[in-house]
């Protein structure tokens, strides 16, 4: 069976959502948002920060493993920094160079290092021999900067500098999340190395899991958005569930949108809080009419007290 693995979001799938679709659905692992590292060693802070899971274990309260990323372009500071990570336990340590962000770009971090394989193998021979050799060591890479050139070059340079697995992004730096995916160069660098690779990108529905692995022939897949649009896609995957959303599905959801929106005001600032809960509903309504109608009431709102009131008005029937 496919292993399937729950994608770092940058600003969007923090602890909380993490922890609310870990609760949906069955993952192998998840990752998460990137630490950024930046010419010095990180207070442990920093860390569960970022990954509170590393207070329990490193998992979700689900139970679900969590590796924690890291993002930089300095060989010998990501090694010391991984090390202090590891002395966490995270679940893993994975690495990004999938970020397509201009701002993470700017600053060499990301998908920004995708011309330059020789760094990419120093990279990850210090991360490598870092951290403890029972600790799993990943790797998250987009095809390259604007085209495919370096793909090949790139993956085995991860790989021979010691990553365990590969998670592949079917596009580039340049692509952005535009609709168009290459899957077949995901196909070519799982040929060109001896590690596991995990297929990326534009997987919404269980037919898009089934062709991303026909066309790459990666057994194991890593869920992004679709996920975060369809809390049950995973479930899906597994046979557990019918392969469409319906008014059952938006029902089983209510409670964990009210437990997101109860942590989210916990969490952030209540300016920011309503725009966490909007961020979501955006992406559901892709699968639910419902959350569509949920998300037209809560748009305009500015406070939680009207979110609360848009939530209390949500028909009996849909929850």
């Amino acid at each position: 069976m496919s292993r399937l693995i729950l994608a770092p979001m940058e600003g969007l799938a923090d602890d909380i959502l993490r922890g609310v679709l870990t609760r949906a659905g069955r993952y192998d692992w998840c990752v998460t948002e990137f630490v950024r590292v930046t010419g010095t060693v990180l207070p442990r802070k920093s860390f569960t920060r970022v990954s509170p899971e590393l207070l329990a274990g490193a998992r979700t309260a689900a139970g679900t493993p969590v590796r924690v990323q890291l993002m930089g372009s300095d060989p010998a500071c990501l090694a010391e920094n991984a090390a202090r990570l590891a002395e966490l336990a995270p679940a893993g340590i994975d690495l990004n160079f999938g970020c397509p962000a201009p701002l993470v770009n700017r600053h060499r971090g990301g998908a920004a290092l995708l011309d330059e394989p020789e760094l990419l193998h120093d990279i990850a021979a210090a991360v490598r021999a870092a951290v403890p050799p029972g600790l799993t060591f990943s790797a998250k890479m987009r095809l390259g900067i604007d085209d495919t050139a370096r793909a090949l070059d790139c993956a085995r340079a991860l790989a021979d500098g010691g990553a365990q697995e590969l998670v592949v992004h079917a596009r580039t730096k340049s692509d952005g999340y535009r609709p168009q995916v290459r899957w077949e160069w995901v196909a070519r660098i799982r040929e060109a190395v001896a590690v596991p690779v995990i297929a990326n990108g534009e997987v919404w529905n269980v037919a898009g899991w089934r062709a991303i692995r026909a066309a790459t022939g990666c057994p194991d897949v890593m869920l992004g958005r679709g996920a975060v649009a369809d809390p049950f896609l995973v479930e899906r995957i597994r046979g557990a569930r019918d392969e469409h959303a319906d008014a059952d599905d938006w029902r089983e959801l209510q409670p964990l949108i009210a437990d997101f929106w109860s942590q989210v005001q916990q969490k952030v600032a209540p300016r920011h809080a309503p725009g966490r809960l909007k961020q979501w509903l955006g992406l559901l309504r892709r699968n639910h009419a419902d959350a569509e109608a949920l998300w037209r009431r809560v748009r305009e709102a500015r406070t939680a007290a009207e979110i609360d009131a848009a939530l209390a008005a949500t028909p009996a029937a849909a929850r």
